[in-house]
C-alpha cells in the first residue's frame, strides 16, 4: 500500500504558514537534496484547495528555475479535495468532492510509489483523524517567526493526535527535518 507522507515547514514558535517569507536562509543544498529524494520517491501529490491552487499557480512558472524538480512537481498526478473547485487548471488534476476519506484510501490501495502532501491544514487533519497520513516530516526551522494566530500555526482548538519519532535528518543549516508516525493506540483502561 502507498504511504501519504506530509513535508511541512514549521518555525520554532510553531508557525507554517507563509515559509516563503522565513526559509530561504535555511534552503542548502542538503535541504534541496533530501527535498528532490521526497519528491522523486512519491508519484502523487495530495492538497487540499487552498495549497493546490497556490501551487497550480506557481509551479509551472518556476519549472526553468527549478529544474527536474519543477518538472516533476509539474507532471506529477495531482489530487485536489474541495468542494468547491469544479476544475483542475494544473496538469493531470483530479478534484476529489465526496467521500473524501472513501477515496484517498482508494487511492492509496492503487499501484505506485508514494504520495506526497505540502503544507499542514484541515485535509492534514482529516488525514490524520481517520488513518490515512502515514509520516509526518517537520522541517523544523532555527527562526521565531513572531505571528501567533491561529490560522498561522500548526495545530487548531479540537486536534489532537499522537506520534512517534521515526528519524531525523539534520542539516548544516541548523534546520532538523524529524519524521514522524502515527503512534499506536493504547488499550483503554
Amino acid at each position: 500500500m502507498r504511504k501519504i507522507i506530509n513535508s511541512t515547514y514549521i518555525s520554532l514558535d510553531g508557525v507554517i504558514e507563509d515559509p516563503q517569507l522565513w526559509t530561504s536562509d535555511y534552503f542548502n543544498e542538503e535541504a534541496q537534496v533530501y527535498a528532490r529524494d521526497l519528491l522523486f520517491s512519491c508519484d502523487a501529490l495530495i492538497a487540499g484547495r487552498t495549497t493546490y491552487e497556490t501551487f497550480a499557480q506557481a509551479w509551472p512558472a518556476m519549472e526553468e528555475q527549478t529544474g527536474d524538480f519543477g518538472v516533476r512537481m509539474n507532471t506529477i498526478t495531482h489530487y485536489a479535495v474541495s468542494t468547491t473547485l469544479e476544475k483542475g487548471e494544473w496538469n493531470n488534476t483530479t478534484i476529489i468532492k465526496d467521500d473524501v476519506v472513501g477515496e484517498i484510501r482508494r487511492i492509496k490501495e492503487q499501484e505506485g510509489q508514494d504520495i506526497v502532501q505540502y503544507g499542514f491544514g484541515s485535509l492534514s487533519r482529516t488525514l490524520v483523524e481517520n488513518g490515512l497520513l502515514d509520516e509526518l516530516r517537520l522541517w523544523i526551522h532555527p527562526v521565531m517567526v513572531g505571528t501567533g494566530k491561529t490560522a498561522d500555526l500548526l495545530t487548531s482548538e479540537g486536534f489532537k493526535a499522537s506520534f512517534e519519532l521515526a528519524g531525523t535528518t539534520t542539516f548544516s543549516s541548523g534546520v532538523i527535518v524529524a519524521t514522524y508516525t502515527p503512534a499506536a493506540a493504547k488499550p483503554e483502561k
